[in-house]
């Protein structure tokens, strides 16, 4: 009874102070208070408001909002990153949590074991000052108002003091950094209507615009297959690699890549964390090449309409209860664009 009481009087401090700072954090205090209202999930309570709480400084004090002195990596929009890509033929490699746990010997993902050689690669790239290809990292850092509650706050979770730090021994105050956001148009944005979606699914579209196409991807990605997300390429063609831990074969895929490449084709790339250096391998090949991520999700998510990441039953979906769990398929046209398999 004694350790309810005390933990009924810590909340309602954490309330108290909820309530001090700015309406922005009064409207974060109301979704959490929801999500946790009952005592028997008063330690997550607890640490979720005390992460939140410690994040609004960052929300509030972001240079696009009143110019402070915390670390705030320059970030360019969506718009622009893809206009770069699309007007000056940049490659890009994208730096999400689970690179930045890599290269710090942390695991978060199920889908790529920690690797010695794939965290030192990884470190490569971001540290690279080859202009032929951007580094793009989530936009996490400071004021999150074009994204929806809930995204926003599971960011803000994950945003810790400890976290930052950890991202910051990579980044540099002096660069400019591109949006990895740029392949997450739907589920995470405030913004999600169909009209305002498919705008953003256009302006991204003309990435790959009558352009050859050489898709490097998880065995069980399947981009493309089904919707018409790559209907506007000219051509495209598959090469096929392990559906988890893909960098066990990354000079196998490598290889291959190279083998079957030609003058101005463009890779897109899909299989973890190896997409970001294989991107930039082919980029030092003199190869345009794009670390593509979950776009083809997004897009499935987008035409289910429901503003929320459901299961997509024949493509593997990390971010899903049991998306690991893949149907097959007997798509003509997939299996005729598969030209190498290394899965």
């Amino acid at each position: 009874m004694c350790d309810e009481r005390k933990l009924e009087e810590e909340i309602s401090i954490l309330k108290n102070t909820l309530r001090e700072i700015s309406q922005s954090s009064q409207e974060m205090f109301q979704v959490i208070c929801q999500m946790n209202e009952s005592l028997g999930n008063a330690h997550l309570y607890i640490m979720q408001m005390n992460t939140i709480i410690d994040n609004v400084k960052y929300e509030i004090l972001d240079p696009r909002v009143d110019g402070q002195t915390l670390f705030f990596p320059h970030i360019e929009s969506c718009e622009k990153t893809i206009d770069k890509i699309v007007e000056e033929r940049k490659s890009m490699a994208r730096f999400g949590d689970g690179e930045f746990s890599l290269m710090s010997k942390v695991c978060r993902q199920k889908f790529q074991r920690l690797d010695n050689k794939l965290a030192e690669r990884l470190e490569e790239v971001i540290r690279t000052d080859d202009d032929r290809i951007l580094i793009g990292i989530a936009d996490n850092y400071g004021n999150l108002d074009k994204y929806n509650k809930t995204s926003a706050d599971s960011i803000r979770i994950y945003m810790t003091k400890e976290v930052r730090e950890m991202h910051q021994q990579y980044l540099s105050s002096e660069k400019i950094y591109y949006n990895a956001y740029m392949s997450r148009p739907y589920v995470i944005m405030k913004e999600n209507g169909k009209e305002e979606t498919a705008k953003r699914f256009a302006n991204l579209k003309r990435i790959w615009e009558d352009r050859d196409v050489i898709i490097v991807e998880g065995a069980l990605t399947r981009m493309g297959m089904g919707n018409d997300l790559l209907e506007n390429a000219k051509s495209i063609r598959r090469i096929l690699a392990p559906a988890t831990s893909s960098f066990d074969k990354y000079d196998d895929i490598l290889k291959a890549s190279l083998e079957i490449a030609e003058e101005g084709v463009l890779f897109l790339i899909a299989m973890g964390p190896s997409a970001g250096v294989l991107a930039y391998d082919l980029t030092k090949h003199g190869y345009q090449a794009i670390d593509i991520g979950h776009v083809d999700l997004e897009y499935e998510w987008f035409l289910a309409g429901k503003g929320e990441r459901v299961s997509v039953k024949n493509k593997y979906n990390n971010e899903m209860p049991r998306g690991d769990v893949v149907e097959g398929v007997t798509d003509e046209k997939y299996n005729s664009e598969i030209v190498v398999n290394l899965s």
